[in-house]
């Protein structure tokens, strides 16, 4: 396996300038004049890690948002093709990339656009449909050869990597929470998790399967986009979905068709707790919609027993 490209060096900045419509022109006419004339518009729903623009009807543009977003453009660039013959839905494939320049400090890319809602905001979904498609989706990107894949580490904010590694802030959250918590429930779940480790070779993830990062058609998963905390480890941080989105007889879908064992379901939990507890806790963002409670609440209610033969499919 590869390491993590260097991320391309840039001029020195403190921040990146305000992201615009008028940037994104610019910028294009610059680098890619052949793009050059287009339209350019924000898309509706922009997400914390890049901004992204549409560039006429078929393109868009991302940009990093911070400097901490940056490697995920050239790890993307080479990943997301590599996956993208292997995989049941469309994921965004790379079509030019911008460098560094007095403009803007860091590279941006070139995708093209994919049609459909994202899952968040869409309306008549199948969600058992969507736990089966979701699943095939993640066999399938397990699937795909890791060889060269970019070890889980720093740039995929350790998804992929054993849940242990944000023991510290499991803890420190449970102090923040105080009785606001069942601090020994947490604490037994989060003991459960990590008392597990992946047993096989590394396999692709995601990073980052949540609601904002699929998109439906028709009721049924169309696409996953974002994938800059991919890369290749443990395939558990992928299923923290199962609390965040779905309710327990759906739970039960995904975990039937996903083809993971108990042990990985109890590192997913585990995952799922951490992100609850350092969001309910305001060390990580903000649950100003309570989405990240509810979630915590369903973590301790559904440890979603059972699971099936590493690599084997459920059935």
């Amino acid at each position: 396996m590869t390491p993590v490209p260097t991320p391309v060096p840039s001029p020195p900045a403190a921040d990146p300038p305000e992201i615009t419509a008028d940037l994104v022109r610019r910028l294009v006419a610059e680098q890619l004049p052949h793009l050059a004339g287009r339209a350019v518009t924000p898309v509706p729903r922009q997400g914390w890690d890049n901004r992204t623009f549409r560039l006429g009807d078929d393109l868009t543009v991302r940009l990093p948002s911070a400097a901490g977003y940056v490697a995920a453009v050239e790890k993307e660039d080479r990943a997301l093709p590599l996956m993208a013959a292997h995989l049941p839905v469309p994921v965004p494939v790379p079509v030019a990339t911008g460098r560094p320049s007095a403009a803007f400090p860091f590279p941006w890319s070139v995708r093209r656009w994919i049609d459909g809602e994202p899952l968040d905001h869409a309306r008549d979904v199948d969600r058992d449909g969507l736990a089966r498609d979701l699943a095939a989706f993640l066999v399938a990107l397990r699937a795909v050869p890791a060889a060269d894949g970019p070890v889980a580490g720093r740039h995929s904010f350790f998804r992929g990597c054993h849940p242990g590694v944000y023991g510290d802030e499991v803890a420190e959250a449970l102090v923040r929470l105080g009785p606001r918590v069942d601090a020994a429930a947490c604490r037994a779940v989060w003991q459960d998790a990590v008392t597990t480790a992946w047993p096989g070779p590394p396999v692709w993830f995601h990073g980052d399967v949540a609601a904002g990062n699929l998109l439906v058609a028709g009721g049924r998963l169309a696409a996953v986009i974002d994938l800059g905390t991919c890369g290749v480890g443990d395939p558990a941080c992928d299923l923290v979905v199962a609390w965040t989105f779905f309710d327990a007889p759906e739970r039960r879908e995904l975990r039937d068709a996903v083809g993971l064992d108990a042990a990985t379901w109890r590192r997913a939990r585990g995952w799922a707790l951490w992100k609850a507890l350092v969001t309910v806790a305001g060390m990580s963002g903000s649950d100003r919609d309570g989405g990240q409670s509810r979630a915590l609440a369903a973590v301790l209610a559904d440890p979603v027993v059972g699971g099936t033969v590493v690599g084997r499919p459920a059935g």
